[in-house]
């Protein structure tokens, strides 16, 4: 085999590779045009495969939504335990397969060196390979290097740009012919695919950053040269530090200058972001005056007309040095393109029952690299299992753990706030206290182990809001209380209720009867398990004991409780109710002691009046 790659190395910015060594099946390997061709980012696995080998149209059209403009499949790592050139053949096989569908008709195969990494299930080391080209069949072991600080390898060099665009696209079709409908329909987002690179389309582009003193004026972009036989690696990139008025002379850094207190943080929440506007020129100039037109095309037969609601929202990465017309010409306006057609193949087959409710959310999350994009359809609501499932298979995909809700929209990156990140999930101008057990000395169990709870949540008791449930609001603070733990973990973007909202609950599921409703009745626990399965989705387990003195016999089950959920607990007696925040347990002597957040408190919400230890 010919030596082709002596001197060449694969730097690799991910750690994913190592976590699953020891599983079955392909990962496609991540780079990025703007890059080095050998720079892997992030590693994504293939989860859907046909009898043996992947599909790879079910593969395109997922990550062609999952992965922002800017990053793209350059390779694939594949499981075994043998032949590792044959099994790296077969891996680059299978990456240049998948990036003809990815890349579509910008791919030039010939001339695109591909990786093939095949880890060895016995626990050796990972071995890459490359292939210079498709036509040449050879390929080479080439060096790894792992990358220190990968954050910084990214964001550094690269910002974020966002264009978000709604759209009302009418559809016109005959009553008596529905079936000419999916026909129509296509016409009708062809049309609104043409309109992107119509050259009355002007695209602005401004900072996302609106509040430092550098802001600089928004740039308006005509007649954007789309030229997809350029490829992105081959764009001439301009110099960051030269700043012209003239639109074609400005790179993306034009609108990454703010300036930053501090030490510089790199990561796609902190990341400088680029907001891209569509506008459509809809008056045309003539060099002569003429009188305005009226058209009139009347109706052949009966017809009804049907307006389909969009809402685009795409998100790319580019260098700064990537000139800004390139940056619309090549990730901006394909973006849009594949997210429209994405939304309309996926609203075509219900046109004419209930159209799906279709939102585009931009996540983050911990060990990739930068952000993803995921479509959810928002008819399932909150604890929906088709919604659920959507969320496995993207945990699956991207390597996250199933324990900890990372995709949930509540986590979803917000553009409208400085950093990116949701604003904190309580309600606006709330003055509740959060975690008012932090540093509460235990009271002493002789060799005791403490569980507490893991996490943040609200203080709620009674008399706050100016609501009086005093003598009876007890089990709704609990429950409002444990809820906010939930809002504040991201498990979900469910508000806090109310105490009516609570017995509004009760009443839709059948427990209670309508007139339950605005009463003063007390609920315990089998109401709070009712109300946080219907609410949240959360199924509960009620511990029942005879009196409190049976209480430390479910220390260990309250202990494991606390180490593996973290939730807070409801506890109640007779009419009387409290939240449990953690326990001291020696499970040897069976001593323990109860950190319990009282919900029956009527004063303020102060530290020292709550805490008799920072009296």
């Amino acid at each position: 085999m010919e030596n082709v790659y002596e001197n060449t190395s694969v730097r690799v910015l991910c750690s994913k590779l190592v976590l699953y060594k020891n599983e079955h099946g392909l990962q496609w390997l991540i780079g990025s045009p703007f890059f080095p061709p050998l720079n892997v980012v992030s590693t994504i696995r293939c989860i859907h495969t046909d009898a043996t080998s992947p599909d790879y149209h079910r593969e395109s059209e997922e990550l062609r939504t999952l992965l922002l403009k800017g990053f793209e499949v350059i390779g694939a790592l594949i499981f075994a335990n043998s032949d590792a050139e044959k099994n790296a053949d077969e891996a680059i096989a299978a990456a240049r397969r998948l990036r003809k569908l990815f890349c579509g008709e910008r791919e030039k195969m010939d001339s695109q060196q591909v990786i093939g990494a095949v880890a060895d299930l016995n626990g050796g080391d990972i071995k890459f390979f490359v292939s210079k080209s498709e036509s040449s069949k050879s390929f080479e072991c080439v060096n790894v290097l792992y990358e220190d600080d990968p954050e910084k390898y990214i964001w550094e060099r690269g910002c974020l740009l966002r264009c978000e665009l709604p759209l009302k696209l009418p559809i016109y079709y005959p009553v008596n012919k529905p079936s000419d409908l999916e026909k129509i329909f296509r016409r009708a987002t062809e049309a609104v695919v043409a309109k992107f690179k119509d050259p009355k389309v002007a695209y602005m582009v401004e900072a996302l950053r609106k509040n430092s003193a550098e802001v600089p004026q928004p740039v308006i972009l005509r007649g954007v040269d789309l030229d997809f036989d350029t490829d992105l690696s081959n764009v001439k990139l301009l110099d960051e530090r030269a700043q012209n008025s003239d639109a074609d002379s400005l790179s993306c850094s034009h609108f990454c200058l703010e300036s930053k207190k501090g030490p510089p943080v790199y990561s796609a929440e902190h990341a400088d972001r680029i907001q891209v506007s569509v506008l459509l020129n809809r008056s045309v100039n003539s060099e002569k005056s003429t009188a305005p037109i009226a058209e009139y095309f009347p109706a052949l037969e009966e017809a009804r007309v049907l307006v389909v609601d969009y809402k685009l929202e795409v998100l790319c990465y580019a260098v700064k040095g990537l000139p800004l017309r390139h940056a619309v010409s090549k990730l901006i306006i394909p973006g849009l393109v594949d997210q429209f057609n994405l939304v309309g193949n996926t609203i075509l087959p219900n046109l004419l029952a209930q159209h799906p409710q279709l939102h585009t959310y931009h996540f983050s999350p911990p060990g990739v690299l930068h952000p993803i994009i995921v479509v959810y359809e928002l008819n399932y609501g909150e604890t929906e299992m088709k919604q659920v499932e959507v969320r496995k298979s993207l945990h699956l995909r991207l390597g996250l753990p199933f324990d900890r809700p990372l995709l949930r929209i509540a986590n979803a990156l917000d553009f409208s706030t400085r950093d990116g990140i949701r604003s904190d999930p309580t309600r606006k101008g709330s003055t509740l206290l959060k975690d008012v057990h932090l540093g509460i000395p235990s009271s002493g169990v002789s060799g005791g182990s403490v569980s507490m709870v893991q996490g943040s949540y609200e203080y709620y008791h009674y008399l706050q809001e100016a609501f009086n449930d005093s003598g009876w609001g007890c089990a709704y603070r609990s429950l409002q209380t444990i809820i906010s733990w939930f809002r504040l973990q991201h498990y979900t973007s469910v508000e806090v209720p109310s105490h009516r909202e609570i017995q509004q609950t009760l009443v839709e599921i059948g427990d209670k009867d309508p007139s339950f409703i605005g009463s003063r009745e007390w609920i315990g626990a089998i109401e709070l398990s009712f109300v946080l399965d219907k609410l949240l989705g959360v199924s509960c387990k009620v511990i029942n004991v005879r009196s409190g003195a049976e209480l430390p016999e479910k220390c260990r089950e309250l202990a494991l409780h606390f180490d593996n959920q973290g939730t807070p607990i409801m506890i109640g007696g007779g009419v009387l109710a409290y939240t449990l925040l953690g326990i001291d347990y020696n499970e040897a002597s069976g001593d323990c002691a109860f950190l319990i957040l009282d919900p029956h408190y009527t004063g303020n919400d102060e530290h020292k009046k709550i805490r008799p230890d920072m009296v």
